[in-house]
């Protein structure tokens, strides 16, 4: 059967697809800080301008100069720009005296513990509803096409650690002979290259990511200042330093060490074999210790530093990133090796399927803790927007597993063949070619010596083309890691939406917070403009009930013309319903008590929720409308 050996970028682009996919653990994907209280509260209405505005938030974020603002109804902003920490995850701004009367919009935009940008807005009022001319600037943190870019100089960081580690430590633990191999070497150097222009490139577009969202202001040299004084941007400065550290081991590798393994020859012993394992000793503790230190980057700087058992989970991740790395990107190496080194030792391929089997159980183990972390219950695994991506991802890992053991299978069938059907064909073919004594003798041609070597090299390159391909065992091989990649594209997709996606965990908390902050709502208050049609029909209405919550309330109707001034009208009638539980609608009819006020006592409601308020209006014997609003009533 007639086969075409990839290229050496093809095995590397499927080994992308593959890590974007599994690294979902260790990746960004993960907590995300969300609001869960405000005081004032959404939607609330207070009787006098309140001296500060608090936000309380799901988890600690990182406030900057400007990231809460609180607009008046005029869209002039209110607020002293003083933030500051309340305790707990509650921040604070200082509001200007004199406020007026109508409603306020209170804009956020921090940065999440994990390193996502969060933003959103709200309202509340004073006095009364009004109308507003405040107007939220867009708010692209996190998006648009910084944050598109931002997103693929993250996934190219981690594939570039798992190929720069796994390319590594397959060198040193499996195959030394390796590390004279040149697609070997071009796989690690092309990853570290690969992950120091991601790291420079994530730094200098950190400021704008969290920030405007700009693509312009990736240029600005006080956002990458203030970009450095934050965890994340410490993060990325280790980082760098780190792969300096990297590099330098990268030249050992592939210069000392890989010039004394083709040096040794069989048996040797004596000096030459000890500095030679000494040397691998020394390599093999340097690069653990800046392996770890890489994974330490984003353990420290992303979700696993916040939440529950930190303390804990940063370890854990670590271990994760690195059990990924060991088998992505050792397999990665080990591909390149089949298609593209002439031979490869079987005990190099039988080493690499134990280093495989052993990181598949610490991704295991370490899997399970992190997804028991992030969602945390059975409800949230099943009622949850994440939680139910996470299965469905579980499924598809487990998939990929399967299909990697057959894998493994099909590389236990080649471990004898790898060898030795290279060497025995270059034996037979040194047997059939004969060797021109004058091309390379006194006064050869120069020309026609280049020639035949360049025939030579060509024939011995077909040669071992056709044993590669030929092998059913390679063939087998290569379809399996096939279905892999098609399965890992799929889980790629999950795990992209996964990584925007809030916590289960975090999202049922934030609901709790949430309802227990509806609970305690204070007196309703619906500012509902109406024109009947006829003569002196048009109005406002402001409707109140106090204290707005389930049971024993009461309410009152002011009706107002254009103008601001009272005025009466001949009936007005109230009617609520709650549609989700099929109550109502229950009929309010109020009393008239002055003019332009009505009121109503022992308005009872007999749940919290989501309330359908039915006001009519009636000014004349004519004219008439009955106009419907919708309030949460707690």
């Amino acid at each position: 059967m007639k086969t075409i050996a990839p290229r050496t970028w093809q095995l590397v682009l499927l080994f992308l697809a593959v890590t974007g996919a599994l690294l979902a653990g260790a990746a960004p994907a993960s907590a995300h800080a969300a609001l869960t209280g405000s005081d004032p509260k959404q939607g609330a209405v207070v009787d006098a301008a309140p001296k500060k505005v608090s936000l309380t938030f799901s988890e600690s974020v990182a406030i900057s100069d400007g990231a809460m603002r609180v607009l008046d109804p005029a869209g002039k902003r209110v607020d002293d720009g003083k933030i500051a920490h309340s305790g707990g995850t509650t921040y604070t701004v200082g509001l200007h005296s004199g406020l007026p009367d109508g409603t306020f919009t209170v804009a956020y935009q921090v940065v999440s513990a994990d390193s996502h940008p969060v933003a959103g807005a709200y309202t509340f009022s004073v006095g009364a509803p009004s109308k507003t001319s405040a107007v939220v600037a867009d708010q692209n943190a996190g998006g648009g096409v910084v944050g598109g870019i931002y997103d693929v100089a993250r996934y190219v960081s981690y594939a570039g650690f798992a190929l720069l580690v796994g390319g590594a430590a397959f060198v040193l633990g499996c195959w030394r002979r390796g590390a004279g191999s040149k697609p070997v070497q071009r796989v690690v150097a092309g990853a570290w290259t690969a992950l120091t222009a991601a790291t420079l490139l994530m730094l200098l577009m950190r400021g704008s990511y969290t920030g405007s969202g700009k693509f312009g202001d990736i240029f600005d040299m006080s956002l990458l200042g203030q970009v450095l004084q934050t965890k994340t941007g410490a993060a990325l400065t280790s980082r760098l330093l780190l792969l300096a550290a990297a590099a330098l081991f990268i030249a050992v590798l592939f210069g000392a060490y890989a010039k004394k393994n083709d040096e040794a020859t069989e048996g040797e012993g004596g000096t030459e074999a000890k500095e030679r394992n000494d040397l691998t000793f020394g390599l093999s503790v340097g690069g653990a210790v800046v392996a770890a230190g890489l994974a330490a980057t984003w353990a420290m700087a992303e979700h696993a530093s916040t939440g529950l058992q930190a303390g804990l989970a940063m370890p854990v991740d670590v271990l994760h990133l690195l059990a990924v790395a060991a088998w992505l990107g050792g397999l990665t190496t080990l591909l390149v090796a089949l298609y593209r080194v002439p031979t490869i030792e079987g005990s190099a391929v039988r080493r690499f399927s134990r280093v495989a089997f052993c990181s598949v159980l610490v991704l295991v183990a370490t899997g399970l803790y992190q997804s028991w972390r992030q969602v945390g219950s059975w409800s949230a695994l099943t009622g949850t927007t994440y939680g139910q991506l996470l299965m469905v991802k579980v499924g598809l890992v487990a998939v990929l597993v399967g299909v990697a053991w057959i894998s493994r299978k099909w590389t236990a069938r080649i471990t004898e063949t790898v060898a030795a059907a290279p060497v025995a064909e270059q034996q037979t073919s040194e047997e059939k070619e004969p060797v021109s004594v004058a091309a390379g003798g006194k006064g050869a041609d120069p020309e026609r010596a280049a020639q035949l070597a360049r025939q030579r090299a060509a024939m011995a390159s077909a040669r071992e083309k056709r044993v590669r391909d030929a092998d059913p065992h390679r063939f087998g091989l290569r379809r399996s890691v096939l279905v892999e990649a098609g399965i890992a594209v799929v889980l790629l997709g999950v795990t992209t939406v996964l990584t925007s996606t809030e916590p289960g965990r975090t999202e049922e908390e934030a609901k709790s917070a949430t309802s227990a902050a509806q609970a305690q709502t204070g007196p309703l208050s619906l500012k509902i403009p109406f024109d009947t049609g006829g003569a002196d029909g048009k109005g406002t209405a402001l409707l109140e009930m106090d204290p707005g919550r389930t049971g024993n309330n009461e309410m009152h109707l002011y009706i107002e013309r254009p103008n601001g001034k009272a005025f009466d009208v001949p009936e007005v009638k109230i009617a609520l319903t709650q549609e989700a539980k099929k109550i109502g609608p229950l009929p309010v009819v109020p009393d008239h008590i002055a003019t332009g006020h009505w009121t109503a006592s022992g308005v009872q409601l007999p749940v919290a929720g989501d309330w359908k308020v039915a006001l009519t209006v009636r000014t004349s014997d004519i004219d008439q409308i009955t106009i419907n609003k919708n309030a949460k009533i707690g």
